[in-house]
C-alpha cells in the first residue's frame, strides 16, 4: 500500500488529507509539525509522498523539505496560504515537487497526490515511461509523441509544454504556473506565447486535440 505522510500544525487539515487519502487507497501517516516530520522520516522513511504546510511551529516545511532531502528523496507537496512567485521559488529551491495554494480542493490536492508518486515510481524503477490514449502515445523517457504509430515532429518548447500537460493530466493549469514551469521563472515575455504554443500542440494532436481543453479566465487542462 503507498503511503502518505501529512505534515501540519492545523489536525482539521490533517483530517481532511487523511480522509480523502484512505479513500484513494493510501496508508496516511500524520506529524504535527516539522521536526515531527523529520523524525518520522529517519524511523520510517518508506512514504511514497509528503504533503506538508509552510507555516509550522518548531521548523517550518522549507527547512524540514531541505532536511528530509538529505535523508531520503521522497516527493514533496507543499501546502501555503502564500501564493507569491517569491514562496514558490523558495520551495522549488528547496527542493518540493509541487505546490499547492491554500485554500485547496481535497480532490485536486490527490490528483497532485496520484502524479507524483506515479511519476517518482516510474523514475526509480528506470522502466521506459509511456502515456497511452487509443491511438495517442506520449513516451517522455524517450521524448516522443506518436498518433497511430506514426511519428509527431514538434518544437522543444511544444515536447516540453505537452509533457507538463499531460504529468498534470485532468488538473486546472493556470496559465501563469504554465509559463513559468515551460518557460522558466525569467521570462518576461508575451504571455500570448502561451496560446500559440496550445494552438500548435492542437495542430500537431489532429483528432486528439480535444484532450486540451480552455478554462476561460484561468488557464488549459489536459482532460483524459
Amino acid at each position: 500500500m503507498k503511503k502518505i505522510l501529512v505534515v501540519d500544525d492545523e489536525e482539521k487539515i490533517r483530517s481532511i488529507i487523511r480522509k480523502y487519502g484512505e479513500f484513494e487507497g493510501y496508508e496516511v501517516s500524520e506529524a504535527c509539525d516539522g521536526m515531527d516530520a523529520i523524525e518520522k522520516v529517519k524511523a520510517n522513511g518508506d512514504y511514497d509522498v509528503i504533503i506538508m504546510d509552510v507555516m509550522m511551529p518548531e521548523l517550518d516545511g522549507f527547512s524540514a523539505c531541505s532536511e528530509i532531502k538529505k535523508i531520503k528523496d521522497i516527493p514533496v507537496i507543499m501546502l501555503s496560504a502564500r501564493g507569491e512567485e517569491y514562496d514558490r521559488i523558495h520551495g522549488f529551491e528547496a527542493g518540493v515537487d509541487d505546490y499547492v495554494v491554500k485554500p485547496f480542493s481535497p480532490k485536486e490536492l490527490m490528483m497532485r497526490v496520484n502524479v507524483v508518486t506515479s511519476r517518482s515510481r516510474s523514475e526509480s524503477s528506470g522502466e521506459a515511461d509511456i502515456f497511452r490514449y487509443e491511438g495517442l502515445e506520449i513516451n517522455f523517457t524517450a521524448r516522443t509523441v506518436s498518433i497511430d504509430g506514426k511519428r509527431v515532429e514538434m518544437s522543444p518548447k511544444e515536447y516540453e509544454l505537452l509533457f507538463y500537460l499531460v504529468r498534470n493530466k485532468n488538473i486546472a493549469l493556470e496559465r501563469e504556473r504554465l509559463i513559468t514551469e515551460v518557460w522558466g521563472y525569467d521570462y518576461y515575455g508575451d504571455d500570448r506565447t502561451l496560446d500559440t504554443h496550445i494552438k500548435l500542440l492542437r495542430n500537431s494532436l489532429g483528432e486528439y486535440r480535444k484532450l486540451l481543453v480552455t478554462l476561460r479566465g484561468v488557464g488549459y487542462r489536459f482532460e483524459a
